[in-house]
């Protein structure tokens, strides 16, 4: 509530400008509209990105991204915000990513005959679009030009309301991710605490996740397998007590990295105190290899560390919403999530082939796990057929660039 206040004050500079305006819930929507906004950027940098979230857990990431112009929250959606919000900007173009449909925003773009396209979109049977009663909803969708959506059925639906301005393009993530192997993804310190010893990193986890997590690592895990557990809650009293329960030699990235900063803000009071925290660090810094858990209790390096993982487990998919299993699919390593995945065309795809395996209780989790670490074909294979998923769906972008270019 406190950053849509912010809003209208942060587009307002771009007033006279040319402006391209990308919509995305959350931070897994940003990244499909992130292969669009480096296309553009680079064929048309004339043009001003503004770039508006819905939730904080996309906005705090991603506010300094640096090719939009302005990052902000979209206003609510109401009339009089949506006629300000787009009387404001000089838009050319909007795109709205997956399943985002604001109907009052969507009425004033059609008034204003604004190109809207619609990218990687997902339509399901249960949403008001296809109901008798969703008239008012079902005629917010005339607003876009164009429907890219992901798959036959988001298209076939569009088809039963009489949309036929639908092209199944796929998923611009895929296209984002496979750029991740271009990049350096080495990361020194990661690389001293796995110390070439068969290492499972699990990213973006819950307190559902790291039950199970932690029961392994305390009565399965052996000497010479290394954990590397990245949560999606990073809040001090939550990481205190992660750390609490793992009874292995563990180290947290801020007890290394942070206590420097406190170091340094202490310097005045302390010179002995100084000192002594100096060479704490030094030392644990020295002896990263001798820790079997590493927790990560910060953001924006999940990526880079997949890159060092043998398993990847992915958080989620127990109970509050599965995170993104490309980004470690990538890198052609098996992906472990829960059993509730089927609204993730990407999960169901993958279990189903077999690049993924699911699980729903700490039996199946300690099997999957101990079969992985103990059979190196059968990891390796599960790995090949991720790498492979990724390659197959390379393109959308492309494909809607083809299409935008007609309208830039």
């Amino acid at each position: 509530m406190d950053g849509r206040k912010e809003t209208f004050a942060k587009i307002s500079p771009l007033k006279n400008k040319d402006v391209i305006w990308f919509h995305a819930a959350s931070l897994g929507e940003f990244e499909q509209a992130r292969p669009v906004i480096e296309e553009i950027k680079k064929r048309h940098a004339n043009y001003k990105i503004v770039v508006t979230f819905f939730s904080p857990s996309g906005y705090e990431i991603r506010k300094n991204y640096n090719l939009a112009d302005v990052i902000c929250y979209l206003p609510l959606d109401s009339e009089k915000n949506a006629r300000k919000f787009i009387e404001i900007l000089n838009l050319k173009l909007v795109i709205f990513i997956k399943y985002e449909f604001w109907p009052n925003f969507l009425n004033e773009l059609k008034k204003k005959e604004i190109p809207t396209i619609l990218v990687s979109g997902i339509l399901r049977e249960k949403q008001l679009f296809f109901k008798s009663y969703g008239g008012f909803m079902k005629k917010s969708l005339e607003a876009f030009h164009h429907f890219f959506v992901q798959d036959e059925s988001s298209k076939k639906l569009l088809k039963s309301i009489n949309l036929e301005n639908v092209t199944v393009a796929g998923d611009t993530r895929f296209d984002r991710v496979s750029k991740i192997l271009e990049q350096d993804n080495s990361l020194d310190f990661i690389n001293e605490f796995k110390d070439n010893t068969y290492t499972i990193v699990a990213g973006s986890t819950w307190a559902e996740d790291e039950e199970l997590l932690v029961n392994y690592i305390n009565k399965k895990a052996l000497e010479n397998e290394k954990f590397i557990i990245a949560p999606h809650n990073i809040k001090q009293d939550a990481i205190l007590e992660l750390q609490k329960s793992i009874n292995k030699k563990v180290i947290k990235y801020t007890d290394v990295w942070s206590s420097e900063v406190e170091t340094s803000k202490k310097l005045k009071l302390s010179k002995k105190f100084v000192l002594s925290e100096v060479e704490r660090t030094k030392e644990i810094k020295n002896n990263l290899a001798a820790y079997q858990v590493f927790i990560i209790d910060t953001i924006g390096i999940l990526t880079k560390i997949y890159a060092t993982a043998d398993v990847a487990y992915v958080g989620g998919g127990l109970k509050t919403g599965l995170h993104n299993i490309l980004e470690p699919a990538t890198f052609g390593i098996p992906v472990v999530i829960g059993n509730k995945y089927e609204k993730f065309k990407e999960a169901v795809d993958l279990v189903h082939i077999g690049g993924c395996l699911s699980i729903k209780n700490q039996e199946e989790f300690n099997t999957s796990f101990i079969n992985l670490k103990n059979d190196t074909n059968f990891r390796n294979l599960t790995g090949i057929i991720n790498k492979k998923y990724i390659e197959d769906n390379l393109g959308a972008t492309e494909l809607i660039m083809n299409y935008l270019e007609t309208k830039l």
